[in-house]
């Protein structure tokens, strides 16, 4: 394991603070809390560093353990069938008893994804605001299991453990309730934004309070962690208020049936779209199995607001005049199984798209799902329809901060230590690099990797990589951790050139072929059409079969590895593919 310990320095930090000078050489530095040494914390990523998505981390103290969010990640495309990445417990299963509580910052995928197979683990509270903790709920039930889930309030300190004294402040993303945090602990306070931009127009009307932000900047703030996703764009942010201008233009100036598809867990921009459909006395339906029930549950909760004579059942909503109708769905991304995408094909239950339809797509691809929404938007345009994106007008707006907002966040808290998260490699340096520029010592600024650990005291701090495992954990179905590189690779292997099932019943004692070898092939020949291959695969299987079978080899897998090879090597001069290959010999 490898260190990086810093001294104070003298100096000013991001926000002009002057350090304490070192300690002279003959003073010896110490570590811990007893005998006036200086209480020591630790900061331990299990995700979200080096990647987008499956945020999680642990802030540990003696025996206490706080956890702040529990995420997951979404596969990529070399993860053949996998569902969805969440972050290794391993560490925490170790530590189990010392877990006091989970902290949840807001209520999107990748904080709260992985929460109930953390509980499936381990009993733990789970705090939050209403909204996540409802989203939570309803994940819980599906899994079957149950939670303590404790509702916090905005500015008001609760404690966990004896350790952990937190402060939830509002702060203004894409999905209703999210929260930063500031945490009290005996070596210092920790300041964790969560996912945020600054938006002076919120549409919930609740800015956040920089009189207090910089209040606790002032106070003193040992460690801010701190987004990182949008770090590469210069300036601002935009308002969601210029989304609601932009939808109201289209839609007054509009006598189409109008389909917007954005994201189910953005209920202010939800609650938008309703507002709009009222004031041009349109009717809304919904769309999606997660946009039903984000809209129930936020109904239900207070936070979309629609009369029940607006809202129809997607089934009568070919009976609505289409100048009359918004219909609210899912697949902005071009998700291939989400109710626009089935739209598109033709293979929705309810609604097919028409020539006399508006597609509005009220997001912009996450990284990676590029050409899928490309796909959906040309199907869509093959079909007729009319379809507006954000290349064409300001139809969304990120949920993250750029430089500028950084930059002011910086300047408000004020950290002595400094650590990037929630973004990829290249996020976190650009980020670590801002805060260089803004007047922060090289040496405060902390870049980590998942699983290295960063001790905090008030006089030091100390990064050791490698700490504990920190591995993204796949889920495919029903099935957790049971998929690793191996059957991926297998995965890929056979997405790439197929599968070659070879089978032949063998007398061992008497040592020749009862039947076959005949083969299956499932991904690499049309079999019909490739007759003479096959037939020559057959017989070359055969005389490496009789060929074992004469030097008196009597052990399967010996004889399956020569097979295997044999095939390998001749199918690869013949076709310059490599498929798998898989023996099976039955003995009579």
């Amino acid at each position: 394991m490898s260190e990086r310990k810093v001294q104070n320095q003298k100096g000013k930090s991001t926000g002009g603070r002057k350090q304490q000078a070192p300690p002279k050489k003959n003073v010896k530095k110490s570590r811990g809390s007893s005998s006036g040494k200086p209480a020591e914390v630790k900061v331990i990523p299990l995700g979200g560093l080096g990647e987008i998505g499956k945020n999680m981390t642990a802030i540990e103290y003696k025996n206490e353990i706080l956890l702040v969010d529990c995420g997951l990640s979404f596969p990529d495309d070399d993860m053949f069938g996998i569902d969805k990445v969440i972050p290794d417990f391993d560490y925490l299963l170790k530590s189990d008893k010392k877990i006091r509580g989970l902290i949840i910052t807001h209520g999107h995928e990748d904080h709260i994804g992985a929460v109930p197979y953390l509980l499936q683990k381990i009993n733990v509270p789970v705090y939050g605001l209403r909204f996540p903790l409802g989203l939570i709920e309803n994940k819980l039930k599906e899994h079957g299991i149950r939670g303590d889930l404790r509702a916090i309030s905005p500015g008001k300190e609760f404690r966990v453990g004896s350790s952990f004294t937190i402060e939830p402040l509002r702060i203004t993303h894409s999905i209703a309730d999210s929260v930063c945090y500031s945490i009290k602990t005996p070596a210092g306070r920790i300041f964790h934004t969560g996912d945020f931009k600054i938006d002076y127009t919120p549409v919930d009307g609740n800015p956040i309070d920089f009189a207090r932000f910089a209040q606790i900047g002032s106070e003193g703030v040992l460690l801010m962690m701190a987004d990182s996703t949008n770090v590469m764009r210069q300036g601002y942010t935009q308002s969601e208020k210029v989304v609601g201008e932009t939808l109201e233009g289209i839609f007054r100036s509009s006598k189409k049936r109008i389909i917007i598809a954005t994201f189910s867990s953005n209920v202010h921009r939800i609650q938008k779209i309703i507002d709009i459909a009222l004031l041009c006395k349109r009717k809304v339906a919904i769309s999606g199995r997660s946009m039903v029930n984000v809209v129930d549950l936020a109904r239900e909760m207070g936070y979309i607001k629609i009369p029940d004579r607006s809202l129809v059942d997607l089934n009568k909503a070919n009976n609505i005049p289409d100048k009359e109708l918004v219909v609210i769905t899912t697949g902005s991304q071009g998700e291939p199984m989400s109710a626009l995408a089935r739209m598109a094909s033709n293979d929705h239950k309810a609604i097919n798209i028409r020539k006399n339809d508006m597609v509005i797509l009220s997001s912009t691809p996450v990284p990676g799902n590029e050409l899928t929404v490309s796909n959906v938007v040309n199907q869509l345009v093959a079909k007729g329809a009319e379809v507006i994106y954000s290349d064409i007008a300001e139809t969304h707006v990120s949920g993250h901060a750029c430089q500028e907002e950084l930059k002011l966040m910086h300047s408000l808290i004020r950290p002595k230590y400094f650590m990037p998260v929630h973004g990829e490699s290249r996020h976190l340096q650009r980020h670590a690099d801002l805060a260089a520029e803004l007047g922060m010592p090289r040496e405060n600024v902390f870049i980590l990797d998942n699983g290295d650990c960063l001790s905090l005291s008030s006089k030091s701090a100390v990064k050791t990589e490698k700490y504990c495992s920190a591995e993204g954990i796949m889920v495919d179905g029903l099935g957790i951790g049971d998929v690793g590189n191996i059957v991926l690779r297998d995965r890929r292997l056979l997405s790439e050139s197929g599968l070659i099932i070879l089978v032949a019943a063998i007398d061992r004692k008497a040592g020749y072929i009862v039947s076959g070898p005949d083969i299956i092939s499932r991904g690499f020949v049309y079999v019909r059409e490739n007759e003479d291959l096959i037939d020559a695969a057959c017989a070359k299987a055969e005389e490496i079969i009789n060929a074992g079978l004469e030097d008196g080899v009597k052990d399967w897998n010996s004889i399956k590895t020569a097979v295997r090879e044999g095939l390998r090597k001749y199918i690869y001069n013949k076709t310059k593919r490599n498929p798998v290959i898989l023996p099976i010999f039955m003995e009579v």
